[in-house]
């Protein structure tokens, strides 16, 4: 089913989450952040690393073993916001590692996670890199990226030791995958969510609208595409690192609030990114994706990224 026409609860018009990618994420730089959303009535993800990174790497920040970070996860929690993954670590674990990692979630959340992103450089990431690709994508994607990111990340190759894919399949609900520059995530990616047959070890993938930083997720959330997604009666789900930019000693990005509160003033449903994927898949299924869809998708990634500049 194409149809992204989607008939929201409580008769909102439009659909609106982030999933909150955990990278430099530690206490005193995330938690205005959340207060403020808490504030205008929004209910959004926020992902974490259950287990300390045993290495020195450019993406550092908080896990639940910081007593204070987890705490503060717990409160955001018990506040109406999801809590998901973000692989094990920051640099990726081996498998044993990697359930001990998901053991910890459940116990500290009280069940798998539903929801979940690959951290960029992590070994354990599922379907990353130019495996994220088939064809001709693929042959161009190691090309920019000059085949730094051919065959480097292993979650779903099953002689590896930083294999888990098929715990993924068993214990996370939706994946998050290609990202686009439009609005309304839902209209750029109308089969989410999906499920793709040449990946199997993912259950169900899910898309996002770019905005890595404060200044590009303001640019996406701009008030001409915040009109558009109420018009097209759409879902967004913004891609972020709320740690990047938006809280600076304790004051939140004047433009970033601005633009939220004329958000949150709209007919919107304000819920987590695995409440709207359940809602979705009960209105459509989990979709079952075609080779020309895939490739579609791989397409217009690419060209986007390309576009960018980057190729991550």
């Amino acid at each position: 089913m194409n149809d992204t026409k989607i008939h929201w609860p409580e008769g909102k018009t439009f659909a609106f989450t982030v999933f909150d990618d955990t990278d430099l994420s530690s206490p005193g730089n995330f938690e205005e952040v959340y207060a403020f959303l808490h504030n205008c009535g929004m209910r959004t993800t926020k992902s974490v690393w259950p287990l300390q990174s045993i290495e020195r790497h450019p993406f550092r920040g908080s896990t639940c073993e910081d007593a204070v970070y987890l705490k503060s996860m717990l409160a955001l929690l018990d506040k109406g916001f999801e809590i998901s993954f973000h692989n094990t670590s920051s640099h990726g674990m081996p498998r044993d590692q990697i359930i001990q990692g998901l053991d910890l979630f459940k116990k500290h959340f009280g069940h798998y996670p539903r929801s979940m992103s690959n951290h960029a450089d992590s070994l354990e990431a599922i379907y990353w890199g130019d495996a994220r690709l088939s064809g001709w994508r693929k042959t161009l994607y190691n090309l920019l990226t000059l085949n730094k990111k051919k065959n480097a990340f292993f979650g779903h190759v099953e002689d590896s030791p930083f294999f888990w894919g098929d715990l993924c399949n068993e214990r996370i609900g939706y994946v998050r995958n290609f990202v686009t520059n439009e609005i309304n995530t839902l209209a750029s990616c109308p089969w989410m969510p999906y499920h793709d047959p040449s990946l199997p070890y993912v259950s169900a993938w899910f898309a996002a609208s770019e905005g890595p930083d404060r200044k590009s997720f303001n640019a996406r959330i701009s008030e001409s595409n915040q009109d558009r997604l109420e018009q097209e009666g759409g879902l967004c789900i913004m891609y972020t690192h709320f740690a990047c930019g938006f809280q600076e000693n304790k004051k939140l990005d004047p433009r970033f609030q601005e633009l939220i509160k004329r958000l949150s003033r709209k007919n919107g449903w304000f819920a987590p990114v695995s409440t709207i994927l359940d809602h979705v898949k009960t209105q459509k299924g989990t979709h079952l994706l075609t080779p020309e869809q895939k490739s579609k998708l791989e397409r217009d990634w690419l060209f986007h990224k390309v576009k960018l500049g980057k190729t991550t």
